[in-house]
């Protein structure tokens, strides 16, 4: 297995996600900068967590713009698996690759804590250790995660099962129908709100997020 993170300037989850990739797939992935233009052969790509450039313009807009997401965006038009956490999500819908926008919470306020999601599909290379209709605990940590589409996209995302992950008992940022993560139509894209690299042993407070990257061992 070949992962990747990519590092945007103030990314603040890079080193999280490398520790679970690391911790649970049992190899080091590459951390590549922005700035590159090109990226080794890989089998996954992990676009992380934080505040990529200052979360300046809209969060995610700079960082969709930057060399490496050409590459990025045609590996995974050719199959490579991306996973977008938090901030990688908003990269991953600036850049095109996933359907929708993310806004402003509906409060306004920053949230920062443990959720409920229902694992809504476990048909994937990000969620088949899981049980379909599973509910999990996840933390999340975001100003902008209130998911936003057009009727017609939302129904389209519910009709063909690429709502990967679902808000329960409580949705913490506004998101339409509760949505907390969704797949690319090829379903080897997958971008959520939520930091499953933040909870990977009980030491963090929990393991529910270990079976993440559990799945994409058994996957690639």
């Amino acid at each position: 297995m070949k992962p990747a993170v990519i590092v945007f300037p103030a990314s603040n989850c890079d080193r999280d996600a490398a520790v679970a990739i690391e911790k649970i797939c049992g190899v080091k992935p590459q951390m590549v900068w922005h700035g590159d233009s090109t990226l080794p052969e890989l089998d996954l790509i992990v676009i992380p967590g934080g505040f990529s450039f200052g979360d300046y313009l809209r969060c995610g807009a700079m960082a969709a713009r930057s060399p490496v997401m050409r590459e990025v965006v045609e590996r995974a038009n050719r199959g490579t698996p991306v996973l977008g956490i938090c901030n990688g999500f908003q990269v991953l819908a600036e850049a095109g690759l996933l359907p929708g926008v993310l806004m402003m919470n509906a409060d306004l306020k920053f949230v920062c804590r443990d959720v409920q999601l229902r694992v809504e599909s476990s048909q994937s290379l990000f969620t088949n250790r899981y049980e379909a209709g599973e509910t999990i605990t996840i933390p999340v940590a975001h100003h902008e995660g209130n998911y936003f589409a057009d009727e017609a996209t939302l129904d389209e995302l519910e009709q063909s099962g690429r709502v990967a992950f679902r808000y329960v008992n409580g949705n913490p940022n506004g998101s339409q129908r509760d949505i907390a993560g969704i797949f690319n139509e090829a379903r080897n894209v997958l971008g959520m709100m939520p930091h499953p690299e933040r909870m990977i042993e009980p030491a963090l407070g929990g393991s529910d997020g270990a079976k993440m990257f559990e799945s994409l061992v058994a996957s690639l």
